[in-house]
């Protein structure tokens, strides 16, 4: 595939004459974009349930395999059909009904794109105002902002070819700069860290680990293996996609436990501004690598978020090309960076709470659309067999089913019980979450863990597989 050509194809299933590639190859987009200092942040958060070096690292990473294992399971359909996540999510929920899923994960990507980028924009001008202290702070956040989206939308209208092709790079630079960038800072790392917390701390910790990870891409799994052979193995898929998108976030983590063990101080300061704090602590010399490191690392992200974010703007029927889907969801990116960066001085905690809310029910979703692949993964039916041509086409066209009643009952009730297990530190949205739990329970270590993203997936999958037991596959609802 031609890198500088821009992609043409949409939500339509990709030709098997222009899939290519091998399973390995989704190890860099889901490298790239989630090697952002903030996993040094994460170590920290997880340390604070009172874990000590050893449980926190094993907690973390045992959360960061198991949510990027569910990517890696959406992943598959996506390599058997050739159709993005969002459109697939059609068999479950019906043609009308996909739309609210739909516009969720179209919602969340968006949002992530803005906070994405006005944290490269935040991050570029803290670290230029190190190195040219001459330059105003309003003129170094305005230029890091407009190379941050212009990059971001560059890459998003290109597509999938050019995508894969600067994640790779990017995780190549990223790697070396991170292990430089651990070296200058080993002398400040320790082990000094004692457990405090029984074993619903270790519980914690690896629900808290999934939420901060891989919970956040599972609607976004089938966008990028849809361009792999329809036969590749599935087992690769989903191996690949779990390395990539938790194995480097994994050696963040540890560092970020260790900085915890040996400079509390620092860690605590780099738990709220991980990028400004560790730039902090660093010689002046490394500042223009560890910027590079630093804003690539926020770009990578949204660079996966602007394209997905077209994919599901498609999927909800919108009539447009893709990169025309691209173009929208940037300027909708730029108004909103706009916003956080030069006129809101207290948005930016707001709207990171509306986008915990919508991982609940993305979390939800995820579980209905992985149990209706398992359960319909034989017979030709939605995602492979030799039905598969007839049966995608059939959820494409809007004469498809418009509403299957099961996913969409097990996706309310399970969003409805996941919010009253999540906490929110904003006080407005702290009021309307968490009401299935106690005060002792939502200010303790149960609350901080956010444990109904992961009571939600295991609500809406057990119930969808009920419903669906007492359905026919042949009757998914109602035209």
């Amino acid at each position: 595939m031609d890198t500088m050509a821009v992609e043409q194809n949409g939500i339509n299933a990709v030709p098997e004459s222009e899939r290519h590639g091998r399973p390995r190859d989704l190890f860099w987009p889901w490298a790239g974009s989630n090697l952002s200092l903030f996993g040094v942040a994460f170590g920290v958060y997880i340390v604070g349930l009172g874990l000590g070096v050893v449980p926190a690292i094993i907690t973390g990473a045992i959360g960061y395999a198991l949510s990027f294992l569910l990517v890696g399971l959406v992943a598959i359909a996506g390599a058997r059909s050739g159709v993005p996540t969002m459109t697939l999510g059609r068999a479950p929920f019906g043609y009308q009904g996909n739309k609210l899923p739909a516009a969720l994960s179209y919602l969340s990507n968006v949002g992530w794109e803005i906070v994405l980028v006005t944290l490269a924009a935040q991050s570029g001008a803290a670290i230029l105002g190190r190195l040219a202290p001459g330059i105003p702070p309003t003129t170094a956040t305005a230029v890091c902002f407009a190379v941050a989206a212009v990059v971001v939308i560059a890459v998003g209208v290109y597509g999938h070819a050019m995508i894969m092709v600067v994640q790779r790079y990017l995780t190549y630079a990223f790697v070396v700069l991170t292990v430089v960038y651990m070296i200058l800072m080993a002398p400040r790392l320790g082990v000094s860290l004692e457990t405090t917390a029984g074993p619903g701390g270790w519980v914690g910790g690896i629900i808290f680990a999934m939420t901060l990870l891989g919970l956040g891409w599972v609607n976004c799994g089938a966008d990028y293996s849809r361009y792999l052979p329809s036969d590749s193995r599935p087992r690769s898929v989903a191996l690949w996609t779990m390395l990539g998108g938790a194995l480097p976030p994994m050696v963040l983590l540890v560092f970020g436990v260790l900085l915890a063990g040996g400079d509390p101080t620092l860690a605590e300061a780099a738990g709220g501004d991980p990028v400004a704090a560790l730039a902090g602590a660093l010689p002046t010399w490394f500042l223009l690598p560890y910027l590079l490191t630093a804003i690539g690392g926020f770009l990578a992200g949204a660079i996966m978020d602007i394209y997905s974010s077209g994919l599901s703007m498609l999927a909800l029927g919108v009539p447009i090309r893709r990169h025309y889907a691209v173009l929208i969801d940037g300027l909708l990116m730029v108004l909103g960076g706009y916003y956080l960066l030069f006129v809101s001085t207290s948005f930016l905690g707001t709207f990171q709470a509306f986008l915990a809310i919508i991982g609940v029910v993305m979390a939800a979703w995820a579980a209905v659309f992985l149990v209706d692949m398992w359960r319909l993964r034989d017979g030709g039916r939605s995602y492979g067999g030799q039905n598969q041509r007839a049966d995608r086409e059939r959820l494409l066209r809007p004469g498809a089913p418009a509403l299957h009643w099961p996913g969409l009952v097990s996706l309310v009730v399970a969003s409805i019980v996941g919010l009253g297990l999540i906490t929110s530190a904003d006080e407005n949205i702290a009021a309307v979450v968490g009401f299935l739990m106690s005060h002792e329970l939502r200010t303790g270590t149960f609350g901080a863990a956010n444990i109904g993203v992961v009571v939600a997936l295991v609500v809406a999958g057990a119930l969808y597989y009920l419903l669906t037991a007492f359905t026919r596959r042949g009757d998914r609802g109602t035209r």
